[in-house]
């Protein structure tokens, strides 16, 4: 894996007029024989196409349940769904989110599982939450670990080796080294509160500016976002 990143990289971002990295160039920058190179080359042209900015289905369904016009309510908050039926349900919000590919009743026993969703004595469901995070080790666990490091990385990266002309990107800390250990349950409970509120905000800041790619489709894209997290050592 290790090698063919080394590759992929090189090849991709060391090239000179805009072309790819040369393989014996690409040897030289990486450290590996010419064959070597050659061997990853292949695997990296057969390799299944990476997901771009990757989401889970499931974070999709709990973001248009509290976003989109037919499962809200007239206040905007987030409506009952019956599991199925002519108006909105829970099966019509998997089709919206591009779930054609996953049994709602799978996504929706995963949902309940994470304390995401509920069951209302009548059938209806509830949301309870706008973010997934599985709690078992998944797949979808390490794309989360993975996209959360790469994210932090790229931004530290960037703010490292920008042109002084280039606007650096937001990139704070608030840390104390002096915080006694009980102090940790109520810490938790003001970042649980006052992050998840934050996050909410700028969700919904996103959602109210992204177009659809139907409306505009040579509109030119990027991924924004920001992420918060918990330092503890």
């Amino acid at each position: 894996m290790a090698k063919s990143v080394y590759v992929e990289v090189a090849t991709e971002r060391f090239g000179k007029r805009g072309r790819p990295t040369n393989v014996s160039r690409t040897a030289v920058l990486t450290g590996l024989t010419r064959r070597d190179v050659r061997k990853q080359r292949v695997r990296l042209s057969s390799a299944e196409p990476r997901p771009s900015g990757y989401v889970t289905k499931a974070s999709l369904i709990l973001s248009a349940w509290h976003h989109d016009p037919e499962f809200v309510d007239k206040k905007g908050k987030p409506r009952l769904l019956p599991m199925e039926g002519e108006e909105a349900s829970f099966v019509s919000l998997v089709k919206r989110c591009g779930g054609a590919d996953v049994q709602p009743t799978t996504l929706l026993k995963e949902l309940v599982a994470a304390g995401c969703v509920k069951r209302q004595p009548d059938d209806r469901l509830k949301v309870l939450l706008r973010d997934y995070i599985p709690h078992n080790m998944s797949v979808e666990m390490v794309r989360l670990w993975a996209t959360g490091l790469a994210d932090i990385g790229t931004t530290s990266a960037h703010n490292l080796t920008r042109n002084p002309k280039d606007p650096a990107r937001f990139e704070r800390a608030a840390v104390n080294g002096r915080l006694p250990v009980a102090a940790l349950k109520e810490f938790r409970e003001f970042l649980e509160e006052e992050g998840q509120a934050f996050l909410e905000k700028v969700d919904t800041w996103l959602t109210e500016h992204q177009v659809d790619a139907n409306d505009e489709p040579d509109a030119q894209l990027t991924r924004l976002g920001v992420g918060v997290y918990h330092i503890q050592d």
